[in-house]
């Protein structure tokens, strides 16, 4: 890419590279987060207000004097049966309790008070010659912004000597991954009362509302993750394998905007690859030709102090779209402009997912491909043969964040065309959300369809024959809920016409 573009491309980020300055100014003060001097500076007081939320909700509901919160941050995992590690990354609820970045850390939270004790590994004078100079305890306390910092072998000791009788830890079923959350574990903690179930969804219900400060690590994140894929779009040409795709991004993510990991693995889907809801895994590591006349559905997020972004662009590889690509990708983006100006607090999200399918199938028939009452359609489930996920999720520390489903709000529903929603709750302001209409030719789902009298009945077989092999189109942005609506914190090209011009800029190069 010529330099020029790369300017252009690079202009917005480096314009709001001191921003937020509300975050910024305020950490310079204090100890914070930040990979270097052009890098949003996370303050470490993020993480004790964090906690101080936790503590204030846990008193609501009366807990007993002599309580202290333990967590248990996240360890080393060795690679296999070998003597490396793969990269490590901080497990999410400690992140979120004291943004600590070293593993086999522990951290406790008396309950009544609010102070904090991060309890770091005593490590042999001999790891100074490979891991460089071992931090004291004091510059531990002063880095992460505790009350108080002691060695991970004194923690039974150090929680008697303050009283400590009732310990919450952690444990619980992720909604998403369905795997189990286990609590802390230490050396004594048998000489302790243990209360592994309070804990947990209190802590998510926390998660579920993004703090002022944890908003602006989301919006910078949103912004890195925007401009790279900017730079991709602008890149991409006919003939490029799609790997390039997710090289490009995690280079601009990481070197210019400090993010060392990203979210989840990068999919990018080219052709009928773009149908393939989670491509991009070990079976099909986004090693695809990109060809002529394709249409690209690229889904990459960076990670920032452990707060991720998620965002899907599709758009057609030579830079100009057919006629069929207008009509699926307005179809998607339709039902993206309606769920964005409806969605707002005491809105129900599985509301938001069924007009995003309606709005699609409305295309789609206005298009030609089906025929019928489009509430009918919904009766049938057709709108999963078209969309076989979600609208989309919470977005936070996890790309599918805590939350969804949790006591006190709506389960899971079972009708089909809405039991893929990773959430049924109702909006509340400061959600921060993924709005990710799609629409999809799966080969086995429009078989299936085909196949089956109350559904094929809708379909204009003719006409969806020439869509077999196309793939698919998602639009997904990253929107915080507000008291009167949503903010998009994604800023990229939508529209075919913006699409076209931005990737139409320095093509001959």
């Amino acid at each position: 890419m010529a330099s020029s573009a790369r300017s252009r491309n690079l202009g917005k980020l480096e314009r709001d590279k001191g921003r937020p300055t509300g975050v910024a100014e305020g950490c310079a003060k204090g100890p914070h987060f930040s990979r270097h001097g052009e890098t949003l500076k996370v303050p470490m007081s993020l993480f004790r207000d964090n906690r101080h939320r936790l503590v204030s909700r846990l008193r609501e509901k009366g807990t007993r004097s002599d309580t202290f919160v333990v967590l248990q941050g996240g360890v080393n995992v060795p690679f296999n049966d070998t003597d490396i590690n793969w990269p490590f990354r901080q497990e999410s609820f400690f992140q979120w309790c004291f943004g600590v970045e070293e593993p086999d850390c522990y951290g406790a939270i008396d309950v009544v008070t609010g102070a904090s004790i991060l309890f770091v590994p005593k490590l042999p004078a001999e790891y100074a010659i490979w891991e460089g100079k071992l931090h004291t305890l004091d510059e531990f306390k002063e880095r992460y912004g505790v009350d108080e910092t002691r060695y991970t072998d004194e923690i039974a000791a150090v929680l008697k000597g303050k009283r400590a009788q009732l310990l919450l830890t952690l444990s619980g079923r992720n909604s998403d991954s369905g795997l189990l959350k286990d609590g802390a574990v230490f050396d004594g903690i048998t000489e302790f009362r243990v209360d592994s179930e309070t804990l947990y969804p209190v802590i998510c219900e926390c998660r579920v509302i993004k703090s002022p400060q944890e908003i602006e690590v989301l919006r910078y994140v949103c912004d890195v993750s925007s401009e790279a894929h900017k730079t991709v779009m602008r890149r991409m040409r006919p003939g490029t394998p799609e790997y390039n795709a997710e090289a490009w991004f995690q280079h601009f993510v990481y070197a210019k905007g400090g993010c060392r990991h990203v979210s989840y693995t990068c999919i990018c889907g080219s052709g009928h690859n773009s149908s393939i809801l989670h491509y991009g895994h070990a079976g099909a590591p986004n090693n695809k030709v990109i060809q002529d006349g394709d249409m690209c559905l690229f889904d990459m997020g960076g990670n920032y102090c452990g707060y991720a972004a998620d965002i899907t662009c599709s758009f057609p590889a030579n830079g100009k779209f057919t006629d069929d690509q207008k009509l699926v990708y307005n179809a998607v983006l339709k039902a993206r402009d309606a769920v964005i100006a409806a969605a707002k607090p005491g809105v129900v999200w599985t509301d938001m997912h069924l007009l995003a399918n309606k709005v699609v199938l409305t295309s789609l028939k206005e298009g030609g491909l089906l025929v019928g009452d489009v509430e009918d359609m919904i009766k049938a489930g057709l709108n999963a043969v078209f969309q076989p996920h979600g609208l989309g999720h919470l977005l936070g520390l996890d790309v599918h964040d805590v939350g969804g489903y949790l006591p006190g709000h709506p389960e899971r529903p079972k009708a089909a065309g809405v039991n893929k929603l990773r959430t049924a709750r109702t909006l509340l302001a400061g959600m921060f959300v993924t709005v990710e209409p799609g629409c999809y030719f799966i080969d086995c789902l429009l078989d299936a369809a085909l196949a089956n009298p109350e559904q094929s009945k809708f379909f204009v077989p003719e006409q969806l024959q020439r869509f077999r092999g196309f793939g698919g189109v998602r639009i997904e942005d990253d929107v915080l809920i507000t008291e009167t609506g949503v903010e998009n914190f994604t800023k990229v090209p939508r529209t075919v016409e913006e699409i076209e011009t931005f990737m139409q800029i320095d093509r001959s190069t």
